[in-house]
């Protein structure tokens, strides 16, 4: 992948080309390594990118224009194959970006890419609580011979980071990481137990979190029939609509300091996959952020 054809969020026209000026920073993080299933996740931040390019710039909902939210997006990082060492460099780009007081939204790449992350913004908000939306635990200790790996990322960040953490989505699981929860004490929000037409366990999943949150979103979180193209898609997943449902919960009751949107994978023919995570995006940036900033009263 050429540096030179990642496209900014949005396109050029709303770039802040001096990251000091803008309000929002879009990182992408061309990382993957040992996946379990279906691989090309370091391309999807190219693709996120380049789709965003193509979305109208209004949000139906809140009727902000959300590419004058002063978005400036970096230059790719193509973290090292070490599985620890790229955890450091991307800890490290992390946190030269939440220093300067900007909504840090990164791209993956594979759901590694949030250990560092989240330990940079744990450095900055030692109050911090994750969001993780997922069809997966993400809890082993080890997998394929690392404790940094995507299937390691929520025991990291509960066991080494000792953060609160609510898990969404979930469908798919190990017995090592079932009795790593049961230990903890960990209630996860099971796909199966969230009723469709009943958005009552928001609330609840919302009010379990600190004031100052972090959301990390693996794309299998949602139904492979609305993100088909990523690693693992799990059957039973959230809908689109229940996602932003939780988005714009978590905006508007807490503190959203950063997030990360990952694991997606081109499929050859399809825009859907890539095009629905970068509207999602979009809507973390606006109720995170763009709230405040309204044309006029949605209906």
């Amino acid at each position: 992948m050429d540096q030179k054809k990642f496209k900014s969020f949005g396109g050029s026209e709303i770039q802040v080309e001096d990251i000091d000026r803008s309000r929002i920073v879009v990182l992408p993080l061309c990382y993957e390594n040992s996946s379990s299933y279906g691989t090309g996740s370091k391309k999807g931040p190219y693709y996120i990118l380049d789709a965003s390019c193509h979305l109208e710039r209004m949000d139906e909902d809140e009727l902000v224009d959300w590419g004058s939210l002063k978005i400036h997006t970096s230059q790719p990082l193509f973290p090292s194959d070490d599985p620890q060492k790229a955890v450091v460099q991307m800890q490290m780009e992390a946190k030269n970006i939440l220093q300067r007081d900007k909504f840090l939204l990164s791209l993956g790449g594979d759901h590694a890419i949030s250990i560092g992350l989240i330990k940079a913004a744990s450095d900055i908000y030692p109050d911090l609580g994750v969001l993780q939306i997922d069809a997966h635990l993400d809890m082993r200790d080890t997998w394929k011979g690392s404790r940094y790996n995507h299937a390691c990322v929520m025991r990291r960040i509960v066991e080494d980071m000792k953060l609160p953490a609510i898990q969404v989505g979930i469908r798919s699981f190990s017995p090592e990481e079932a009795e790593f929860a049961a230990s903890r004490n960990l209630t996860p929000f099971y796909a199966h137990r969230i009723d469709p037409t009943d958005h009552a366990w928001i609330e609840e999943a919302i009010d379990a979190l600190p004031p100052r949150v972090y959301l990390t979103l693996d794309l299998d979180g949602l139904d492979p029939s609305v993100i088909p193209g990523t690693g693992a898609p799990e059957p039973g997943g959230l809908s689109y609509r229940q996602t932003v449902q939780l988005i714009k919960k978590v905006g508007r009751e807490k503190n959203v300091v950063a997030a990360d949107i990952n694991e997606l994978i081109k499929i050859d023919g399809s825009n859907v996959s890539e095009f629905t995570a970068a509207k999602i995006a979009t809507k973390i940036f606006v109720y995170s952020w763009g709230t405040g900033v309204k044309i006029h009263p949605a209906p």
